[in-house]
């Protein structure tokens, strides 16, 4: 079985499944747009949760939030299942696609044999959208690949039911009702910008590890991990960090470049015209992730020149965090105003 689903690659795994699921049912919009609102632009930094030894960094909410979030606001119905029982978890995924529904699914990128050696890696937030089943073969939409892949069935329930930090337990997730109206984009945008200005600079509150509140703790800490972990260990736990940053989940700079985007998209949806200026703002304030990511790299590779160091990346990334706490404060000033 086989159903009718256009593959269209992605910047970030679940913004695109999101996309592409929509655009099945009719709904064209665009991955910027998506993210913009599911209000998904986050930064965490969690010393308690570790990933392959290491605290998380994250940059987007639980897997599964961006197509949840964006769905409901839209008006879509959805559902979303976890499964302790593989067996379980795989009638179900069959059952759906007999009935002609494609289905997300959550998976470790690990057990996913068309990946790069290099990308493979025990990470178990990955999305994809399955469209088919063929003989013992799944038919996968991956938005990182450019084409249609296939997996088998045993590696999909390896990768449905990974160990680890955050298993995906057998997650899915797929569109059960249309919205009954066609959304009206211009209010829903404005809350949406409204909700992803409150995560970022109210919602944290005194909490240190969360939202805005990142940038300074997380700016204190680097400077630290030399005399902490000692000059190995302290590379990898910076190593990490460019990691969540670079090749997982999109990270610091891509974010912020996606989210600039849907500014651009905002400013034409809703006719704030001051939503172009920050916008643009915005993707200065990823130019400067992207700089911060070179530079730690050099700094873990002890390839880095004599003013650039643990202290400088710290000072570096507390000036993000403060070119970010203005721009989110203008952007709710702006959208409040309107």
């Amino acid at each position: 079985m086989e159903i009718a689903f256009d593959h269209h690659p992605a910047a970030h795994c679940e913004n695109g499944v999101t996309r592409n699921l929509l655009h099945f049912y009719g709904y064209d919009y665009s991955e910027p747009l998506l993210f913009g609102l599911s209000a998904s632009l986050y930064f965490v930094h969690l010393p308690f949760i570790r990933l392959a030894g290491f605290p998380v960094t994250s940059f987007r909410p639980l897997p599964g939030m961006i197509f949840s979030r964006a769905t409901r606001l839209l008006g879509f119905g959805t559902e979303r299942h976890i499964y302790f029982s593989p067996a379980r978890a795989e009638r179900k995924l069959d059952s759906l696609l007999a009935e002609g529904t494609p289905t997300g699914v959550v998976v470790s990128m690990y057990f996913l044999p068309y990946m790069p050696a290099e990308y493979r890696f025990h990470f178990n937030a990955h999305n994809i959208a399955v469209f088919g089943k063929d003989g013992d073969d799944y038919l996968v939409s991956d938005p990182i690949a450019m084409e249609k892949v296939r997996l088998s069935s045993h590696d999909m329930i390896r990768a449905r039911f990974a160990r680890g930090t955050y298993p995906p337990m057998g997650k899915l997730y797929y569109i059960r009702s249309l919205p009954r109206r066609t959304p009206d984009l211009p209010p829903l945008v404005r809350r949406a910008i409204l909700t992803n200005c409150n995560r970022m600079i109210h919602q944290p509150g005194p909490v240190p590890w969360v939202g805005i509140n990142t940038f300074d703790y997380l700016g204190r800490q680097i400077p630290r991990f030399p005399q902490q972990y000692g000059p190995k260990r302290a590379a990898l736990h910076l190593a990490q960090l460019i990691r969540m940053m670079e090749e997982i989940g999109t990270g610091g700079a891509g974010f912020r470049f996606l989210y600039a985007a849907f500014l651009q998209e905002a400013a034409d949806v809703t006719g704030i015209r001051d939503l172009d200026e920050l916008s643009a703002r915005l993707t200065h304030i990823g130019d400067q992730w992207r700089r911060f990511a070179a530079d730690a790299g050099r700094v873990c590779k002890n390839r880095s020149s004599a003013d650039i160091d643990y202290r400088t990346l710290g000072t570096d990334l507390k000036a993000i965090g403060g070119m970010e706490r203005q721009l989110f404060t203008d952007l709710e000033r702006v959208v409040k105003g309107r």
